[in-house]
């Protein structure tokens, strides 16, 4: 009883003071709002934030809490790009349950396709189509950047297929280890080949993508998550990692959706790797391990599997600590891994679970108790 008071105690001088500070009249004449202005307003304000995020970063203090500093231009653009990685392998791990211990290298062909496409290749022929900023004359083959990452992006969801087809049939640890032997493939052939620049990198990619753009790829691959999640093949997968037998045994062509959710977790890998390349204007070998697939791994478990919410808060989160912990850099490490394990014992189903932070739920969380539904 006495914890049930004061739990209605905290709840009272809660709505008082959202009462108070006029929020729920906000909320009011928000709602009121045609549904076409509350889904695009919210978007418009995030991309203008993020395009003139280079311009204001200057004028924002120093010495902030916790953080100490905002994070640099580069720092928001890698934010970014393991945000896109989060949400995908979040369609693999968190809504069918496959256990992918490879993502990395779908991540790794689309940044090498898109580098190699757009690196200055192919001398001896000349084609141009949609490039802008190039002369004419130039040699080479030049294409819309955009075409550049939807080539990088379809050659990635390709590579789903090829894996997807002959392996989906495994489960568990055994379906890991094919996921993880195929990201080490990956590493050795991008070694090997001299085209792309082997164990040297690829330098000379043009570096046209900022965080304006890299955070519009991060916003189209959010929103197409989240229909997936509200359509009838989401159910799907959802039933899949649920339990994989009844499922089949209601219908579901198991198989099949489980290829899905690999060509789609890859697509998504393929653009942050595209986007990745053409911001850094180089690549190495070294960006695309196995212990960068474990990242975003313990980002979409972290986060809470099946939220993509939890994988964006994850993803912000594990990019920004090694950078918080770096005054004590000799046990950055060491703090960060233990962050962890007490995370996960302490709360095992994730930072948000399969919930989603969205307007609705906010101001359900908000909405004084006198307040109509």
């Amino acid at each position: 009883m006495p914890r049930r008071r004061a739990q209605a105690t905290i709840r009272g001088y809660r709505e008082e003071a959202v009462r108070r500070s006029g929020v729920h009249r906000v909320g009011r004449e928000w709602r009121r709002l045609p549904d076409p202005v509350r889904t695009f307003v919210p978007v418009i304000a995030l991309l203008t934030i993020a395009v003139l995020y280079p311009f204001y970063l200057d004028s924002l203090p120093g010495n902030v809490p916790i953080i100490n500093t905002f994070p640099t231009v580069r720092s928001a653009v890698t934010i970014l790009v393991f945000t896109t990685m989060a949400v995908g392998l979040n369609v693999v791990v968190g809504y069918c349950g496959l256990l992918d211990l490879g993502y990395v290298a779908f991540y790794a062909i689309g940044a090498y396709t898109a580098g190699w496409l757009a690196s200055g290749q192919f001398q001896q022929v000349k084609f141009h189509f949609g490039s802008v900023g190039i002369t004419h004359d130039a040699r080479g083959i030049h294409v819309s950047i955009w075409l550049v990452l939807l080539i990088a992006a379809g050659l990635t969801a390709l590579g789903g297929i090829l894996i997807g087809l002959p392996t989906l049939r495994l489960r568990g640890d055994y379906l890991a280890i094919v996921t993880l032997g195929f990201g080490e493939i990956i590493r050795v052939l991008i070694l090997n080949i001299d085209a792309v620049g082997g164990p040297r990198g690829l330098p000379g990619i043009p570096g046209w993508a900022n965080v304006f753009w890299v955070g519009l790829g991060v916003l189209a691959v959010i929103l197409l998550s989240r229909h997936l999640a509200d359509s009838t093949h989401g159910r799907a997968l959802f039933a899949i990692r649920d339990d994989e037998v009844a499922a089949e045994a209601l219908g579901v062509d198991t198989t099949r959706y489980k290829v899905l959710a690999f060509v789609i977790g890859a697509f998504f890998a393929g653009i942050a790797g595209g986007l990745f390349a053409h911001f850094l204007s180089y690549l190495n070998p070294n960006s695309f391990t196995f212990i960068r697939s474990i990242e975003v791994i313990a980002m979409v478990v972290l986060g809470g599997m099946g939220s993509i919410s939890g994988s964006v808060l994850a993803a912000i989160l594990l990019t920004l600590l090694p950078e918080v912990l770096r005054p004590v850099k000799e046990y950055r490490m060491v703090i960060y891994s233990l962050m962890l394990i007490v995370l996960m014992i302490t709360r095992p189903q994730g930072l948000l679970g399969t919930r989603e932070i969205s307007l609705r739920w906010l101001r359900a969380r908000f909405k004084p108790a006198g307040e109509a539904a």
